[in-house]
This record gives C-alpha cells, sequence and structure tokens, in this order.
C-alpha cells in the first residue's frame, strides 16, 4: 500500500495530514495511525490528521483526529490551524476559512504566512460536559483531586474535549511520563482527561506541560493551551480580555478570552515535509 501524505506541525504538535476529501477515511485508520504514528519506528507523530468533505453548508473542510493510539479526539485546535493552512495552499487561498470538527465548525482567519487565528468557542466548567464524577456537578474551579495518593488543586474546562489544569511552582522538572497517566486514567473521568501543568511567570505569560489523552506527553496542544488561560482566567490569575502568551516545549501561543468565555486562539501551521507511505497495513 502507498499512502501520500503531509508532514504539518503546530508548535511542534506535529500530525501526519491525509487528503480525504473524495475518497474518505481509511477503512483501517485506526491501526494505520498506530503505525505511523510510531516515532523512529515509522514517520512518527502525535496521530493522524483526515482532512475530508465539509458536512455544514458553506464550510471549506472538516478535520477528523486520530490520536497515535487510534482513538479519535473531538478537536485539535494546533490541527485546525494545520487543516487551515493546508487546505489554503491546495486551492482554498481565502483570508478566512470555515472548517468543521468534532466540536463544531471553527472559523480560522489567516494572519500572516504560515499564521492563523482560530475562533475556539466557549469554555465550560460544568461537569457534565466534559464529562467527570464524584466532583459535584460544577463549575469544577480550583476543586481537590486526589491522584496516587497526592492532593492537587485542578480546574476543569470543557473546549470541545476535556481537559484538567493545574498550577504548580515550576514545570520544567515534573516527571510527566509518572504523573499524567494517573491523571488521564483518573476514574473521575470516565472518558479520560488532558491535564496540563502551568506554571505562572506572570499575569500575561505563562510555562506550560501537557499530558495529551491517547498520545501522552506532547510539545504542545493548542486546546489545552486554551483550557489553560480558561482555567486561570477563573481563578483570577489572568485577565480576561487581554492576549496571554503561554511558552510549550514547541513554541509559543497566544490566547485570549473574550466575553461570554469565548476563545481566540493564534499560532503557527507549517508544512514540514510531503511524502508517501509504504505498508502492508
Amino acid at each position: 500500500m502507498k499512502l501520500s501524505f503531509t508532514k504539518m506541525q503546530g508548535c511542534a504538535n506535529d500530525y501526519i495530514y491525509l487528503d480525504c476529501r473524495e475518497s474518505g477515511v481509511p477503512e483501517n485508520i485506526v491501526p494505520l495511525a498506530r503505525d505511523l504514528s510510531r516515532r523512529h519506528f515509522s514517520v512518527g507523530a502525535d496521530g493522524i490528521i483526515c482532512i475530508c468533505a465539509p458536512v455544514t453548508p458553506g464550510a471549506d473542510g472538516r478535520m477528523r483526529i486520530f490520536n497515535a493510539d487510534g482513538s479519535e479526539a473531538q478537536m485539535c485546535g494546533n490541527g485546525v490551524r494545520c487543516v487551515a493552512e493546508w487546505l489554503y495552499t491546495h486551492g482554498v487561498a481565502k483570508p478566512r476559512l470555515a472548517i468543521d470538527t468534532g466540536a463544531g465548525c471553527k472559523t480560522v482567519t489567516r494572519m500572516g504566512a504560515q499564521l492563523w487565528q482560530v475562533e475556539m468557542g466557549e469554555y465550560t466548567t460544568m461537569a457534565a460536559a466534559l464529562p467527570a464524577v464524584n466532583m459535584g456537578e460544577g463549575p469544577l474551579v480550583d476543586c481537590p483531586l486526589e491522584v496516587e495518593g497526592k492532593r492537587w488543586q485542578v480546574t476543569c474546562i470543557g473546549v470541545g474535549n476535556p481537559h484538567c489544569v493545574t498550577v504548580v511552582p515550576e514545570v520544567d522538572s515534573l516527571k510527566l511520563e509518572e504523573i499524567g497517566p494517573a491523571f488521564e486514567n483518573h476514574p473521575n473521568f470516565p472518558e479520560r482527561i488532558n491535564t496540563e501543568f502551568v506554571e505562572v511567570v506572570d499575569a500575561t505569560h505563562l510555562k506550560m506541560r501537557v499530558w495529551e489523552r491517547g498520545s501522552g506527553e506532547t510539545w504542545a496542544c493548542g486546546t489545552g493551551t486554551c483550557a489553560t488561560v480558561a482555567a486561570l482566567t477563573e481563578l483570577g490569575l489572568c485577565p480576561a480580555g487581554e492576549n496571554v502568551h503561554v511558552a510549550l516545549r514547541g513554541g509559543e501561543l497566544i490566547i485570549r478570552v473574550l466575553p461570554g468565555r469565548k476563545l481566540l486562539m493564534t499560532g503557527a501551521a507549517v508544512t514540514v515535509y510531503e511524502g508517501i507511505a509504504e505498508g502492508s497495513i
């Protein structure tokens, strides 16, 4: 089997992008995502994103996201910027694009060369939307959570997918490979959870590391960065209406919380290379 693909990254959150607009999503997408995402042994990525025909009238495309373990995600903030960049360079050269996702249709605006701003929609802190259990019905702001015998203060945010945000003194020394899976698979989160560990530099500058459900630690997460700024705004640590710069292992994203709990995210979308994968799957 030969499969043409484009490797793209946003803040080093890298995916394999497939043009599925005419062919549809491959029937073997789950084992394909597991195989091609293996670093050192295959293409290597955080997963596969399929660029499909839109379902919303007037939309320009649709994205479906398959994590490195084959599970499907509803939304990827870095991924939707890359889909916009891919469409822009493949014949849909419009300054504003509408892209269907599992979390609704997102408007993406070109701000410059390989730079896009995404209208991420509203966030929620309510337990039922995540979902979360055994934590009350919400809002889940500054709640205690016991993880493997240690008590953490967390704020849970839904931005189309679920996130658990916790403020720590510093992020660099955290052993995410040990604590990340314990958060991801905590029984309070029946559909698993993405977890962000954030260090406050000042009110408009943060450092963050993320453990993504289905992918492990990634160098960036767009929805996670949005959830982090939303959580710290709820906690009174970041100002609403101002740009907040979030430093991730793979680069910087800029997030702004608008009235009505709406979120704007600005960041790069870069094509790394195009290629053809061969295999038996």
